[in-house]
């Protein structure tokens, strides 16, 4: 039984902290601070991964940035850990702090490195129309996800993928092969392989603005944006000056004409469904939502406000 210390933040690292604590003496997990949120940031909202930690009864560090924190740093010294297992924490750790356990701190990351470095690799693995993305456990170094590989495994991306469904995917596959080479690590059995830095590609953060649907794009590069930003920013267009969210959609079967002279961004009625006439095919509208209203689905959505089929979005 190892001691670990694990840092991570969001709902990604639950699922290895789970799995470690199970096998392997967890003598503390660090995660960004608590946040305000709400109305007011009037509520306190703690990580997902302090919740976990919280429930398991570990030692919690909430430091705000861990390089400067002298501190957090002189006490994750005093642990005594064997290995450090990194997912999904939010801040570049400093090599003073990697250099603190024996054995390294392996990082957990949701691509098939050296393809998609970055904060956003689920996303945009959906975003360019992926077949298929990974984990990868790197001996982390003080580069953005540029360290040595210790382990690899594949996973397919299914067609109606978003990132909340291939985020939990990849976070169990993550925890399970965590668990099946961490003895491995430790004991001297794995000798990490150097990236190919030319092979390289990144995933940069996403910004709210990037939900905008361009109804001049195909309509298979659209469903792809809905689905690469569910749960956020969300994708979403205007319909009568007002927000309108598109939650789920699909491309129209193959070969399935789009109206001639119809402007991209029309709505119209298909014998498939409620659709949008897009720059390449027609997009089929599956669930929405109009600013200040519940999801609902489309065609309910067009029985209830008859402008909507002819009406052009955005």
């Amino acid at each position: 039984m190892a001691r670990v210390v694990f840092l991570g933040t969001p709902e990604f690292g639950v699922p290895v902290l789970e799995a470690l604590s199970e096998r392997h003496d967890v003598v503390a997990v660090v995660t960004q601070p608590d946040r305000r949120v709400g109305r007011g940031r009037a509520r306190i909202h703690a990580s997902p991964v302090k919740e976990a930690a919280v429930a398991r009864g570990l030692k919690v560090l909430q430091p705000v940035r861990l390089r400067r924190d002298r501190e957090a740093l002189e006490e994750l010294r005093q642990l005594q850990a064997d290995v450090f297992v990194l997912a999904a924490f939010g801040q570049i750790l400093p090599q003073e702090v990697l250099d603190i356990p024996p054995h390294g701190t392996i990082g957990v990351h949701a691509s098939l490195l050296p393809k998609l470095r970055g904060a956003a690799p689920i996303t945009v693995a959906i975003l360019q129309g992926e077949q298929e993305t990974g984990i990868t456990l790197m001996l982390t170094d003080a580069g953005m996800d540029t360290g040595p590989i210790i382990a690899q495994r594949s996973l397919p991306i299914a067609p109606d993928d978003t990132t909340a469904s291939l985020s939990e995917k990849l976070s169990r596959l993550g925890a399970e092969l965590v668990i099946e080479t961490l003895p491995r690590w430790l004991a001297g059995e794995i000798t990490p392989v150097p990236q190919d830095d030319s092979q390289a590609t990144y995933a940069p953060p996403i910004s709210k603005e990037q939900g905008a649907i361009d109804w001049s794009r195909t309509a298979a590069e659209i469903d792809r944006q809905i689905r690469a930003f569910t749960p956020w920013p969300g994708a979403y267009t205007s319909f009568e000056g007002r927000n309108f969210k598109i939650l789920r959609a699909r491309p129209a079967a193959a070969g399935s004409p789009a109206p001639q002279n119809a402007a991209p961004g029309t709505v119209v009625n298909t014998g498939e469904g409620i659709g949008v006439v897009t720059g390449g095919g027609v997009l089929l509208l599956e669930t929405v939502q109009l600013a200040g209203k519940g999801p609902v689905d489309a065609r309910a959505f067009a029985r209830g406000q008859r402008q909507f089929v002819g009406s052009v979005l955005g």
